[in-house]
């Protein structure tokens, strides 16, 4: 063989080159879900290291169910849900920073932030911490700064991009005028100074919000009229999917400084699902998860050309209505597990684990890079003063447990302070009409008292539940 063709034989060198994809038993997965039939293109699952939430079908509002990570098998029909939206939940995201925090956006133009406790409630869940309204159309994308305390983005089809900060529940910014049409996606970068959107007007920009300025953009970076979606990945480039003027489905990766021709374009397969793209930075690895289709494609960026390398795909029979993609800190390091997939179809939720067989059963070191943890770097007034930190990293090498239920506090000036409370609002037909105000009163004051007595015994059986863990912890 000539020394050109042996060279061409060569095989590239990469610790992904086998990535495996396996799902679970039956018995490790969550059966009897509805999940919700709305047509968005969100992921409609949320995972983190406790918890599992998926949006689901609920008549008159909207509902999603949270499921503790180890409560697989059959769910009990009358499992509590977390209901307070008036409308069809379109979008679900936990909090990066504290594991018993998600917020959900919504058909009723609102944002809701929930506290979910470590046991099962009871109940439905139906009070938020905190209510977000600024939209005046329905909202349908939101996702938490990754690295500011309580900072979180909402973007709606009234085509404006707000920031809030949740812990006083007040907007920061609120981005107008930036988008001519719907946004279809919204992404931070690995420290939270900028941001990239993808809209139906055929562009892709990179936003720094707090300047409010659009300062970089990309027309067509797919020639089709099908949506687009764009990450970042390392080094702040661009990752994008979409579509060609054909209807194949494309993957593209652009260079911040000079968006004018991409690094890499590739064509990959004529289905018409739009492709969403889950990015883990340790590894260098995209996730391609098209909905309605029944794989996952994974691919690895490098610099090396043609920068964005095929992985693998992993195949099943059935389509997929949704994703979560489970963060690094709640994988598995013994079993060498570098991603872990929440697959949803009409009536359950299949995890996928990706493993990266080794024979060793030592920890791993350069598959797990120290990754970022559950502590903020900044709080949210420091970030909107301008400052930027990156991400708080923690080793895995032990595995890491997640923290006990932390409360969210919201500190604001509570608007009824200053009004007078309204009248009692009641009908003579439902009413007796001789109903006192002092009856009424007494029993508004009883149920305050039933009120805090059970919130009172629920923090006391989750007190003695952590306990219990400890305990049982201890002795393993």
């Amino acid at each position: 063989l000539c020394p050109s063709a042996m060279s061409r034989r060569v095989v590239r060198q990469s610790k992904f080159r086998h990535v495996f994809g396996q799902p679970v038993k039956a018995d490790q997965m969550y059966e009897d879900i509805r999940v919700s039939k709305v047509t968005c293109d969100s992921s409609f699952c949320a995972v983190n290291p406790k918890f599992v939430a998926i949006i689901v079908e609920s008549g008159g509002g909207g509902a999603f169910i949270v499921l503790p990570l180890a409560k697989t098998g059959r769910v009990d029909k009358n499992h509590p849900l977390v209901t307070g939206h008036t409308a069809p939940v379109l979008d679900i995201d936990w909090c990066p920073h504290n594991d018993n925090v998600i917020a959900s956006a919504s058909e009723d133009t609102t944002v809701m932030v929930w506290q979910i406790p470590d046991y099962v409630p009871v109940r439905n869940i139906t009070e938020p911490v905190v209510t977000l309204e600024g939209h005046s159309k329905r909202v349908s994308i939101i996702s938490w700064h990754p690295t500011a305390r309580n900072v979180l983005l909402s973007a709606g089809c009234d085509n404006l991009v707000i920031l809030w900060n949740v812990g006083t529940g007040e907007m920061l910014l609120a981005l107008e005028d930036m988008h001519t049409d719907l946004i279809y996606n919204v992404g931070w970068n690995r420290n939270g100074s900028l941001l990239v959107t993808t809209c139906k007007d055929k562009k892709v920009r990179v936003i720094d919000p707090r300047k409010q300025q659009i300062i970089a953009e990309k027309t067509k970076p797919h020639d089709g009229t099908r949506p687009i979606r764009a990450i970042f990945v390392a080094d702040g480039k661009i990752f994008t999917t979409g579509f060609s003027k054909m209807s194949e489905r494309q993957l593209g990766l652009w260079d911040l400084n000079n968006f004018e021709e991409p690094i890499a374009l590739q064509e990959m397969d004529t289905s018409n699902g739009v492709l969403l793209p889950f990015y883990d930075a340790d590894s260098s690895i995209v996730y391609l998860c098209g909905k309605g289709d029944s794989s996952i494609r994974y691919f690895e960026i490098t610099d090396e050309a043609p920068y964005v390398h095929y992985l693998n795909t992993y195949s099943s029979k059935e389509p997929q209505r949704g994703m979560g993609f489970m963060p690094k800190r709640g994988l598995d390091v013994s079993k060498c597990e570098i991603a872990r997939f929440f697959k949803l179809h009409e009536r359950k939720c299949e995890p996928i684990v990706m493993t990266v067989p080794r024979k060793s059963d030592l920890f791993q070191d350069d598959l797990y890079p120290d990754t970022p943890g559950p502590e903020p770097a900044l709080e949210a007034d420091e970030w909107l003063s301008g400052k930027d930190a990156d991400p708080i990293l923690i080793s895995l090498r032990d595995g890491y447990v997640p923290v006990k239920n932390r409360e969210l506090k919201v500190v604001k000036k509570n608007i009824l302070d200053s009004k007078p409370p309204p009248g009692p609002r009641r009908s003579h037909s439902t009413c007796d009409s001789d109903f006192s105000q002092p009856g009424l009163e007494e029993v508004l004051e009883e149920i305050r008292a039933l009120k805090e007595m059970v919130q009172a015994q629920e923090k006391r059986i989750s007190d003695l539940e952590n306990k219990l863990c400890q305990f049982t912890n201890g002795t393993d």
